[in-house]
């Protein structure tokens, strides 16, 4: 069994079509399905359903596939290690981020490519089911994610920030006079907010219930971007975490204010699979996080802009 067979049977389930695994692999398609066949007499098993176009991978394909991530993931390490011996660190981390963290991902990123120039970040924005999936197939090396709430496997957990909720509210508006909110007075308003399916819409949901509220929003959207889009042009209100202030900050005639009365606030960190050895690049990371102060960092920026 050579690993090139595995890197196509990798492909195949991924594009889900001979030609394309073959043209991502930068083989002709006849190559790439004689080696999966060899592959597939090799293990004398059938790995793939065939018939007029590619039927998907047999229960036996998906256990080879799901060793075949965790070989090349382990080939790609070793790689890595030896580059690192010789010249440095290299190579690409492939980091997972629940869309509500990447606006934070950059105070951990800036110090470890600082450290690391000859290193490459491959970022991903992704939602927490997505990453709890993609780092039991070995897709991604971490995560920055919710540590609690939903099961996340057998991985290695590092907190980096507790997620705590503003009200964004216009500033001329009574709430903003008041300075600060409760719950039931934000679910009041009219509100744009990140759509269910996401896991910080569930927390809030939750947050409401227990206030005796429920939310019905003007706008929902999967994007934070685009619910500030919504919520600088100050028709709207939205809950939002801290953390979003250090890339979008306030918008022009916005302010943030206190929510009264919020429970324990979710924790945020990395999120690693339990590798022995550790790969390289992971292990540089979670070096480098543990000297960054993101929680003080993003309290801090809180603070000053709760208090202007």
């Amino acid at each position: 069994m050579l690993l090139r067979q595995l890197e196509y049977l990798v492909a195949l389930a991924r594009e889900r079509h001979f030609g394309r695994a073959a043209q991502a692999c930068h083989v002709s398609q006849p190559s790439l399905s004689a080696a999966i066949r060899t592959l597939e007499r090799e293990l004398d098993t059938p790995l793939v359903h065939r018939g007029r176009r590619f039927g998907g991978l047999t229960p036996e394909g998906e256990r080879v596939l799901r060793w075949a991530h965790r070989m090349l993931a382990e080939r790609d390490a070793l790689l890595a290690d030896l580059a690192e011996m010789r010249h440095g660190l290299t190579g690409t981390l492939r980091i997972g981020a629940i869309p509500t963290a990447l606006t934070a991902v950059s105070l951990l990123t800036a110090p470890f490519c600082e450290r690391h120039p000859h290193a490459r970040v491959a970022l991903h924005s992704l939602s927490s089911r997505d990453i709890v999936h993609e780092l039991a197939e070995f897709e991604l090396d971490l995560a920055l994610t919710y540590l609690d709430g939903e099961p996340l496997g057998p991985v290695r957990r590092l907190p980096v920030y507790e997620e705590h909720y503003l009200l964004l509210a216009p500033d001329d508006s009574e709430l903003s006079r008041a300075g600060s909110a409760t719950w039931a007075q934000a679910a009041a308003v009219p509100l744009c907010l990140l759509s269910e399916r996401m896991r910080n819409r569930r927390i809030l949901d939750g947050i409401f219930a227990a206030s005796g509220v429920t939310v019905a929003p003007a706008i929902e959207t999967d994007s934070v971007a685009a619910l500030y889009a919504h919520v600088a042009t100050r028709t709207w209100y939205s809950v939002i975490s801290h953390a979003w202030l250090h890339m979008f900050g306030v918008p022009a005639g916005m302010r943030v204010l206190r929510l009264r009365d919020t429970p324990q606030a979710p924790r945020i960190g990395l999120v690693l699979p339990r590798r022995d050895p550790e790969p390289m690049l992971a292990r540089a990371f979670t070096e480098s996080t543990r000297q960054i102060d993101v929680r003080g960092e993003l309290e801090r920026l809180a603070e000053h802009h709760l208090g202007s």
